[in-house]
């Protein structure tokens, strides 16, 4: 009699709850290119148009909401977003909106975006995407931050946790290197986020002196230069202690952060495929 012998299991150095499969890219690919043009119209409108965002946010509301929902959508899809892929998701996007209001008002210091960068890394792109809107989504809620603004927030930090994924995986990178990685990377998005949600809203905010104001119709070099000004006059502060934060936070406690998700990850087994097997009873003397 030959003894039954377990099959072996190899443990997933980092899995990932939710994988970008061909429909969540195409989706992905599409919101993001409605968002650049949402973002980025402003320096080629028409003088003529009359166009500002106070005027088109509501209906890029309408528009981007249900394109996120339709990234999540796709990625259950292709992957399958299981139970406890859904119930991470909703911890750390509930820890995030709480940790939004700490620095709310005190110099851009926001803690959630050092969370979002490690989740970001661990749980890969199309999980931070997801995380990065769902936890704007919540805090805005839980600040009471709704608003035409609120779309773009979404899918700026979906972006920005999306990219802490998109980085050289830890096979390749793992101890003081990947830590010094993650935060260059998340000092550079944190002005990056900072900038992009200046676009969205130099083009409404009145009472600018004419050096920094929006000029619709004027070449876009000059209106890029007026841009540029205005980030530096209203929010170059707030943006470096985003930076700041986020970078002392990763060196000091990320290793410990990035073993917790690892490990909270591998428990889960996102990626594990239960497999059935089925044996022949022998008795009786079935015939062969």
């Amino acid at each position: 009699m030959t003894p039954a012998v377990a099959p072996a299991t190899t443990a997933v150095p980092q899995a990932r709850a939710v994988r970008l499969g061909p429909r969540a890219v195409c989706a992905l690919v599409l919101i993001s290119a409605v968002g650049v043009i949402a973002f980025g119209w402003p320096l080629l409108a028409d003088s003529a148009s009359g166009l500002a965002h106070s005027r088109d946010a509501p209906w890029l509301f309408a528009v981007l909401l249900p394109l996120l929902v339709a990234v999540v959508v796709a990625t259950i899809a292709d992957a399958g977003l299981d139970a406890k892929a859904v119930a991470m998701l909703g911890v750390l996007a509930a820890v995030g909106a709480a940790l939004r209001p700490l620095g709310a008002g005190t110099a851009g210091l926001e803690p959630m975006f050092f969370l979002m960068v490690l989740s970001g890394r661990v749980l890969g792109p199309g999980f931070g995407f997801v995380l990065g809107s769902v936890t704007m989504f919540a805090s805005a809620l839980l600040t009471g931050g709704v608003g035409p603004w609120m779309p773009f927030q979404m899918l700026a930090m979906g972006w920005f946790t999306m990219g802490a994924g998109l980085l050289p995986g830890p096979d390749r990178l793992r101890g003081r290197g990947e830590l010094l990685m993650l935060a260059v990377y998340g000092a550079g998005a944190a002005f990056a986020y900072g900038t992009i949600m200046n676009l969205q809203g130099w083009t409404y905010i009145g009472g600018l002196s004419s050096g920094v104001s929006f000029h619709p119709g004027d070449p876009v070099p000059d209106n890029v230069v007026r841009f540029l000004a205005y980030c530096a006059a209203t929010s170059f502060g707030w943006d470096l202690g985003r930076a700041v934060l986020t970078v002392v936070l990763t060196l000091t406690i990320g290793t410990t952060v990035l073993k917790a998700l690892r490990r909270a990850t591998r428990r889960a087994a996102f990626e594990a495929e239960g497999t059935f097997e089925t044996e022949r009873a022998g008795r009786g003397g079935g015939g062969g």
